[in-house]
């Protein structure tokens, strides 16, 4: 018998809300819907003991918000459920989005109260792209800060993204671009390296030494496939016993070892000991196994050459999002703002600048009200924002994801020494508003 799919495809469209479309239909019914229009993506804080965020996940927004169409199929569940009213769902079958999106580039960093992204048109189009934009960049934002934290603490030592058997299905493959972005050399996700391009990585597991009678035959068997430049994985019995025989298997020329268990400080001290007396001095040791930024910048002083990081990673090391929200804050031209206690808002489109020492280092983020004039810019200062789709259409020559990377490393080097602390502390760069 065959299998067949039940429902495991997403429906970008239906990644709306119901609150939205309950909006969308009660603004048809009293004519406001089709009334200009301004949301902002921002941040009120950031996630505890952070200082910096990193964007990350626009380019996706950007796609997904030109795939983001009501076909017969998604019409026809949302009438079967009655959801929403004929009216609505005839607006429905011909939504297209017309506006216009500006925001900061990936890889940019961000503080609270950046305008990370500026969605602008009628109510009724842009209300319903709410959920779906704030799923991608809370999600995609709070890998990217907190793999950003990992590749600081790593200090130009590479890292390997490993983490789909530790998140969804879907979201693992999104995790693996963030964490590439944010600085991780390689990921172990085959359809991420097929989707975004990333370079793919990947060692064997402990169930493959234990399909074998012994620990050598393991060795030997990947050795002749792969070639003396694998990576063995050492720990599945005794380690010593384990770097003993992958030498003598591989040869002084064995490529790296990895040990994935116990306390890898020590234990990767005593390997590269034992590696260097066995004449394999070019032997790296690659370290995994529950590590998160802090377990890497404790082993900075410790012979490591390459980490595997999974489940800290994929669930932003404590931090799974990144906190954004999607405000109404202009409607005809007019600033509104949310006032509720502790959810405060403040109205009108803005815009925003950061400013800068002549030595590169990150003063303020100045944000403004981009109705009036923009504030002087600088020698050192630049803006912020950048045009992303026009008339529902994405600008020519968007930032690719090797520029996020580059616009990342960037970011981090204009960090005060104290933005970069894994301690509890201040953001990093103050927002100033005008």
């Amino acid at each position: 018998m065959a299998w067949t799919r039940t429902g495991s495809e997403l429906s970008t469209a239906l990644l709306t809300d119901h609150y939205e479309l309950t909006m969308l239909g009660s603004a048809l019914a009293d004519g406001t819907a089709d009334r200009p229009c301004v949301f902002e993506v921002f941040a009120r804080r950031l996630p505890d003991g952070r200082r910096y965020g990193v964007v990350a996940g626009t380019a996706r927004v950007i796609d997904a918000i030109g795939d983001f169409r009501f076909t017969d199929a998604e019409i026809s569940q949302l009438e079967s459920t009655a959801v929403v009213d004929a009216e609505t769902l005839s607006w429905l079958a011909d939504y297209e989005f017309s506006g216009d999106v500006d925001g900061y580039a990936e890889g940019e960093l961000y503080f609270p109260g950046s305008p990370i992204l500026t969605v602008r048109g009628s109510f009724a189009e842009a209300v319903v792209l709410e959920t779906l934009v704030l799923s991608i960049l809370n999600h995609d934002s709070a890998i990217a800060s907190a793999a950003a934290r990992m590749s600081s603490a790593a200090h130009g030592r590479p890292i390997i993204e490993m983490g789909g058997r530790r998140t969804h299905e879907y979201a693992a493959v999104a995790a693996a671009r963030a964490a590439y972005l944010a600085g991780f050399a390689t990921t172990s996700n085959l359809e991420a390296g097929r989707r975004y391009g990333i370079p793919t990585r990947g060692t064997v597991a402990h169930a493959f030494m234990l399909l074998h009678d012994s620990e050598e035959q393991a060795f030997r068997a990947q050795v002749d496939k792969l070639g003396a430049d694998t990576t063995l994985l050492v720990d599945t019995y005794d380690i010593t016993a384990g770097i003993e025989t992958a030498v003598r298997v591989a040869g002084p020329e064995l490529g790296a070892i990895r040990i994935d268990s116990g306390d890898v400080g020590p234990l990767a001290r005593r390997a590269r000991e034992q590696l260097d007396a066995l004449g394999a001095k070019d032997t790296r040791i690659v370290v995994s196994g529950d590590l998160d930024e802090h377990a890497i910048a404790a082993l900075r002083a410790e012979p490591v050459d390459a980490y595997g990081v999974g489940t800290s990673v994929v669930t932003g090391s404590g931090a799974p999002t990144a906190g954004m929200v999607y405000k109404l804050v202009e409607v005809d031209g007019r600033p509104v703002a949310k006032r509720s206690t502790h959810k405060e808002s403040r109205g009108g489109r803005k815009g925003a600048i950061r400013r800068h020492k002549p030595t590169g280092t990150a003063l303020e983020e100045v944000v403004y009200p981009a109705g009036g004039p923009a504030p002087e810019l600088g020698p050192d200062d630049r803006e912020l924002q950048i045009p992303l789709v026009r008339a529902g259409q994405p600008v020519d020559d968007l930032p690719t994801l090797d520029d996020a990377r580059q616009l990342l490393r960037k970011g981090l080097v204009s960090l005060p020494w104290e933005g970069l602390k894994l301690s509890h502390g201040e953001p990093a760069v103050p927002t100033v508003f005008r």
